[in-house]
């Protein structure tokens, strides 16, 4: 167990302080659990979330061949003249679109979509993109919180507690918009001494001509017909009884066949480092779950409460919190499910318990740059377009909102359902 901790700990330090390449230290962090024996490579690789994996793939594919349309380029122009060139409004805008969004496809698509919009307005208004990002990427996690299919956790939760998408979206959604608009408000106090531009770029705002954007309109036509295709199928994934990868696979397959474009070359357009620094990562913490430190962490917690629901429910709540910011919400899902449906055995109604690991589980992942899937897109993302995400950066802004929306679903849960 002391193995597992230590590799995990050294290399979550060398993510947080820059000193090596965070990709590099994931793979030999990983590379030391297998090479060990922490955790048996079968077991190891049966944890690697392909459904993750293989949604990002596809789906950083079909916003490959997209940006060879200029479609970013002229939904990027329209924003911008929408909010007169006010960066404030665009980024607010901007967040407001991706949350939504979020809750109906799921929050690491839609970073996807709304990365090469942000990277374009940011570079017309001459402001850095990574307070941008960061923020959007977090209204992404807390939108992506309101349904069963918004974030990878909750379709987890979902199967384990038998619960469906009208469930999560009435128990979910309420105290979510809740959260939104206050994390809104947060933001404006926060960003609107630092979102100022002069009234010259702002009249470079409005000058430009979102007409000629669009570069290939027969490209345009067939990507927004298989993303539409996608989408669609994203929202009846499960009576289709497929999953969202399958989905993603399926959409980047057809956009690739009947747009005749070289595999080599999309295959360029995937960020590797991130797939490769996610599926490190997932072994590494699948070392940790092995040797029982997350499970033992959560029995020691759980038994402090001595049966309390009310001081159980809200330790879920907090624990996950703290443990999706520390190991990623996914793999933190993986390692509590077990744990919480232990313990539901013992309460006639469980399902406070269920929504409490849902809600500090996908908002615990706002806390660190690791925290969920669509923070490890975004960094990747970031760091490519020249504009990369410290550790310490986004921890700045996470802290907040953690806390903010984790003090709000203490008190949802206890007005509600105790």
């Amino acid at each position: 167990m002391w193995v597992a901790i230590i590799i995990f700990f050294v290399t979550l330090v060398a993510i947080a302080t820059e000193k090596v390449d965070k990709t590099l230290a994931v793979l030999v962090g990983a590379s030391l659990m297998l090479i060990l024996k922490v955790v048996p490579q079968g077991i190891a690789f049966g944890l690697i979330d392909l459904n993750v994996i293989l949604l990002l793939i596809s789906m950083m594919i079909i916003v490959g061949i997209f940006s060879r349309t200029g479609i970013f380029e002229w939904i990027a122009i329209k924003v911008a003249k929408s909010a007169k060139g006010r960066p404030l409004i665009i980024l607010l805008f901007l967040s407001l679109v991706t949350a939504v969004l979020s809750a109906f496809l799921d929050n690491v698509t839609t970073v996807l979509l709304m990365a090469p919009i942000t990277f374009l307005i940011t570079q017309q208004l001459g402001l850095n993109p990574v307070p941008f990002l960061i923020i959007e990427v977090m209204a992404s996690n807390i939108g992506g919180t309101a349904t069963l299919i918004g974030d990878p956790p909750n379709i987890l939760i979902g199967s384990a507690a038998n619960l469906g998408f009208n469930d999560f979206l009435l128990n979910l959604a309420p105290v979510i918009l809740v959260i939104m608009f206050v994390f809104v408000v947060t933001v404006i106090l926060m960003m609107r001494e630092k979102m100022r531009v002069s009234n010259e770029v702002k009249a470079k705002i409005m000058a430009l001509d979102d007409t000629r954007a669009i570069r290939d309109k027969k490209l345009l036509i067939k990507c927004l017909f298989v993303l539409g295709l996608t989408l669609f199928a994203f929202l009846i994934h499960e009576s289709l009884g497929l999953g969202p990868a399958s989905v993603a696979l399926a959409g980047a397959t057809v956009l690739i066949a009947i747009t005749g474009d070289d595999i080599e070359k999309l295959f360029k357009t995937v960020e590797w480092p991130t797939i490769f620094f996610l599926i490190g990562l997932f072994i590494i913490v699948a070392g940790v779950i092995q040797v029982g430190a997350v499970n033992l962490a959560a029995e020691k917690s759980m038994d402090f409460t001595d049966g309390n629901v009310k001081l159980t429910t809200f330790i879920i709540l907090w624990i996950s919190a703290v443990l999706s910011s520390v190991i990623g919400s996914v793999s933190n899902a993986v390692a509590l499910i077990p744990v919480v449906k232990s313990i539901a055995v013992h309460f006639a109604d469980a399902k406070p318990l269920w929504w409490a690991l849902a809600m500090g589980t996908c908002l615990g992942g706002n806390g660190t740059i690791i925290g969920a899937p669509a923070n490890i897109i975004i960094a990747g993302l970031a760091a490519k377009n020249g504009s990369p995400i410290s550790f310490k950066e986004f921890l700045k802004y996470g802290f907040i909102f953690v806390l903010e929306s984790m003090i709000i679903c203490t008190i949802y849960i206890y007005w509600r359902y105790l």
